[in-house]
């Protein structure tokens, strides 16, 4: 990754018996892909060994919102949805909304997506 450019190779992992594709980044290529087994793996992965009432909100309202917008809630909206305040959600996710909860959300990886 220098001069600015990007890794974009795709990462193929296996879950179960399926292939899944991420990006260089860990980000999910396809939204559908998702599963709570694979969030799991991820949070794990992350050192959330353990995904509280306050995660699964958060995880839910970005895949909820997601699905019917096609793209991701600003923070106004992500406030309201979660009813929590954005420096909750930071400290919830290594790091942060972006990489954090996004990323465990399956949605797509916020520097590629159009």
């Amino acid at each position: 990754m220098t001069g600015g450019m990007m890794d974009h190779t795709p990462v193929v992992r296996i879950f179960g018996q399926r292939q899944v594709v991420f990006d260089a980044e860990g980000f999910l290529h396809d939204f559908s892909e998702w599963s709570d087994e694979i969030c799991a793996v991820l949070a794990a992965e992350a050192g959330l060994l353990e995904l509280s009432r306050k995660h699964w909100q958060a995880i839910r309202f970005l895949r909820d919102f997601y699905a019917v917008n096609g793209r991701a809630p600003l923070n106004s909206q992500l406030r309201k949805g979660t009813e929590m305040s954005l420096l909750e959600l930071e400290a919830l996710f290594p790091g942060g909304i972006r990489n954090g909860a996004r990323r465990l959300a399956g949605l797509p990886n916020p520097t590629t997506c159009s």
